[in-house]
């Protein structure tokens, strides 16, 4: 099961920046593990951050008020461009994500 645990926190990337939120490995250690890690706060994004954490093992874990469950990341924007037309297909891969069977 999945919860989304409420920071309490609003933040803004600065211009050219995008924010990453990763988990803390004294979490993992214990078996909470957040899910889809690292995640991204886009720019324009200005509602509540919430951290997805999920626990590996039975029973319950006790998040308190005041623990720190993630940090975050300042991470620089680099603008991309596809030009329409500059990728030729090839003979390789056509599935995709595992296809190989490797």
């Amino acid at each position: 099961m999945v919860t989304l645990v409420r920071t309490g926190l609003r933040l803004r990337a600065p211009p050219g920046t995008f924010l990453e939120v990763r988990p803390r490995s004294g979490l993992s250690s214990r078996g909470v593990l957040m899910v889809n890690a690292p995640g991204t706060i886009d720019r324009d994004y200005s509602g509540e951050v919430k951290v997805p954490l999920t626990f590996l093992f039975p029973g319950e874990y006790q998040i308190q008020s005041g623990d720190r469950i993630g940090q975050v990341r300042v991470a620089k924007e680099y603008p991309t461009r596809f030009a329409k037309g500059t990728v030729r297909p090839s003979d390789g891969r056509k599935g995709g994500f595992g296809s190989t069977g490797r």
